[in-house]
């Protein structure tokens, strides 16, 4: 049986949370005068610290309990609290795999945590034999993996066998989850009491600018998270975004499909363009491609403009495109079939 206590930092096994008003007394109801708040205007209100209703609604959408669930303000803050409750800065390390998402690394160094790095092999997947020798030796408290992976795209498929071999706390980053075919790790989380796997409303459910991410682990892990975070790290107007959009859930599964159509098509088209290389295989709402001269072709499409992600410093001359409209596809199809006249 995994000790989760064992993994987090003594400070916080010791930490006598704040308590804030709205947590003492949440009801929205009677006369408040505990909080200091303005009794007049819109928003004077304090939100409700724990999100109650909407994790309600999000733990039937995902089956999951809603004591195992917490929202943060994007993926990030979750990150950063995940790694504020089990990482003793300058002391214990976190492992990744990169290519990958860049916010783990500079969350490490803002956090002071040690880095390991292992690659992920060349078909993008972790690279096991490594693994191994490196846990030989060495010891992580901490491992992120990004599934679909940013930026190549692809499932990583060998997690299972990460986790049998790999003794401490796994992360799972689901952000691009929804477009893939790959089952979600969260029906995982009770076989792994170490698992917490992140989804976010930023990408499938196009609520990128309200800002809120999910974790989902083992009530243990939820109630330290709670313990630390800010006492309210998400605002009212944003819970109520979030909650009109939670009622629309079917509309979300629509529009999926609608970027899934796009993303074929952006795929197909990419395959007549000369100064495409390589297009690998993804399971995410954008396409990494391998082009004659990545630098030149960010910048020549940048003049129009039409801005894409320039990834040549992780993985050399490639490119990360967003699935975008139909109308946008078209578009930039057309200027890269101009730049297959010049190149």
């Amino acid at each position: 049986m995994f000790d989760i206590q064992s993994f987090i930092r003594k400070n916080i096994l010791k930490l006598t949370p704040y308590s804030s008003a709205r947590s003492e007394f949440n009801s929205g109801e009677g006369i408040l005068l505990d909080a200091n708040e303005n009794p007049y205007g819109s928003y004077n209100r304090y939100p409700d610290p724990y999100q109650k209703i909407i994790k309600k609604t999000i733990s039937d959408i995902k089956q999951v309990n809603e004591n195992q669930i917490f929202l943060g303000n994007g993926s990030d803050e979750v990150l950063d609290v995940i790694m504020r409750v089990f990482l003793q800065p300058q002391q214990d390390s976190l492992l990744i795999f990169p290519p990958t998402y860049g916010m783990y690394e500079v969350l490490a160094n803002i956090n002071e945590i040690p880095l390991h790095v292992i690659p992920l092999n060349k078909e993008f997947q972790l690279d096991i034999p490594k693994i191994k020798d490196f846990i030989s030796y060495n010891k992580s408290k901490m491992a992120i993996i990004c599934s679909p992976n940013n930026p190549t795209g692809n499932s990583v498929y060998n997690i299972e066998e990460f986790l049998s071999i790999f003794s401490g706390i796994v992360v799972i980053d689901e952000a691009y989850i929804d477009f893939s075919n790959q089952t979600s790790y969260l029906n995982k989380l009770n076989k792994y009491s170490q698992l917490i796997i992140i989804q976010t409303f930023s990408k499938s459910w196009g609520l990128a600018g309200i800002r809120v991410g999910m974790a989902f682990a083992h009530p243990l892990i939820i109630h330290y998270m709670n313990a630390i975070k800010y006492p309210y790290n998400i605002s009212v107007p944003n819970q109520q975004v979030l909650a009109n959009a939670l009622k629309q859930f079917h509309k979300i599964q629509k529009k999926i499909q609608v970027i899934l159509k796009n993303r074929k098509l952006l795929i197909e088209g990419l395959q007549s363009i000369k100064l495409v290389k390589k297009i690998f295989p993804t399971d995410a709402n954008f396409v990494l491609v391998e082009v004659t001269d990545a630098n030149f072709i960010y910048q020549s499409l940048l003049d129009i403009p039409i801005v894409v992600r320039n990834r040549h410093s992780q993985i050399p001359n490639t490119l990360r495109i967003t699935v975008g409209t139909k109308k946008e596809i078209k578009s930039l199809l057309n200027q890269l079939s101009e730049l297959d006249k010049i190149l």
